[in-house]
């Protein structure tokens, strides 16, 4: 029977779902599969350890790993390659190993397009806001830009990262499809969006909250979460009080995992059947 050991690397992912969604797919391809948790909070390191981890997971034998916030970035300068969309996008979630070789993936952007395409198949992608312009947040805007958003708007904490980005995406898809935007101008672009996604870690378990405020939500707007532990965040609860179509983070979870899981098997996922498994793990 094949083996396989997978990693994620990542802070405060201790509720992570991973381990659960990609070992019960696993079974059903009859493969031996363990996945393991290296949480940089638990081991007291920082985000720019992530390469250190990398290059001890294929000293001791791991088929690749995950890479989840904060590491996304941090951790391209320890690989060996990139592929063309990690490379485009820069910013990593998935790492295989050939023979000493540590070669980056970014399955997030298609995991975000597949969501999206089930979730909210008919939405109008006009004008959309984007809040956070990480790792995430760079496959996310791609993966919008590539279904057809005319123009993404981008607005995080950090003016210079969303203005990098911006910068990174026009140059790619053309003039005005990318701008950014500052935090005190998120009211007027909010006004007349179709859609807000967040693609900020706020709302997770580990870091409660909102990145926006309510009131600036409206009836006309679609609003899509990344986060997906846990599936209700406060930000979609407060858009489905209001009346807003919404998009939970468990579809781009799992089609960025059932992506991530081809890579590290060569074996192709029964979306469908993960999809229930990421049902009955929530429910649990």
């Amino acid at each position: 029977m094949t083996a396989h050991l997978i990693g994620l690397i990542g802070s405060g992912i201790g509720s992570s779902l991973s381990p659960a969604l990609h070992e019960r797919e696993a079974h059903h391809h009859g493969l031996r599969y363990l996945y393991k948790i290296l949480d940089i909070s638990d081991l007291g390191v920082a985000a720019t350890a992530a390469g250190d981890l990398v290059r001890t997971a294929r000293r001791l034998g791991y088929t690749g790993l995950n890479i989840t916030h904060p590491c996304k970035q941090t951790v391209i300068d320890h690989l060996d390659e990139l592929s063309p969309d990690a490379a485009r996008l820069g910013a990593v979630n998935t790492v295989t190993f050939d023979g000493d070789r540590a070669i980056g993936h970014n399955t997030d952007w298609t995991g975000f397009a597949e969501s999206f395409a089930r979730g909210l198949p008919d939405a109008a992608t006009h004008q959309v806001v984007q809040v956070g312009a990480g790792g995430a947040g760079a496959a996310v805007a791609h993966a919008l830009l590539t279904m057809g958003a005319d123009q993404v708007t981008l607005v995080d904490t950090r003016t210079a990262r969303a203005d990098a980005l911006a910068a990174a995406l026009t140059q790619r898809f053309g003039a005005g499809r990318a701008r950014s935007a500052a935090i005190a101008d998120l009211p007027a672009a909010l006004r007349h969006a179709d859609g807000l996604v967040n693609a900020t870690p706020i709302g997770m378990a580990a870091h409660p909250g909102s990145p926006v405020p309510a009131e600036l939500l409206h009836p006309d707007l679609w609003v899509a979460d990344v986060v997906y532990r846990p599936l209700r965040t406060e930000l979609l609860e407060k858009a489905r009080e209001i009346g807003c179509r919404t998009l939970d983070g468990g579809g781009m979870v799992v089609f960025q995992a059932a992506h991530a899981f081809r890579l590290f098997t060569g074996l192709t996922p029964d979306t469908d059947r993960m999809l229930a498994h990421l049902s009955a793990l929530v429910t649990a």
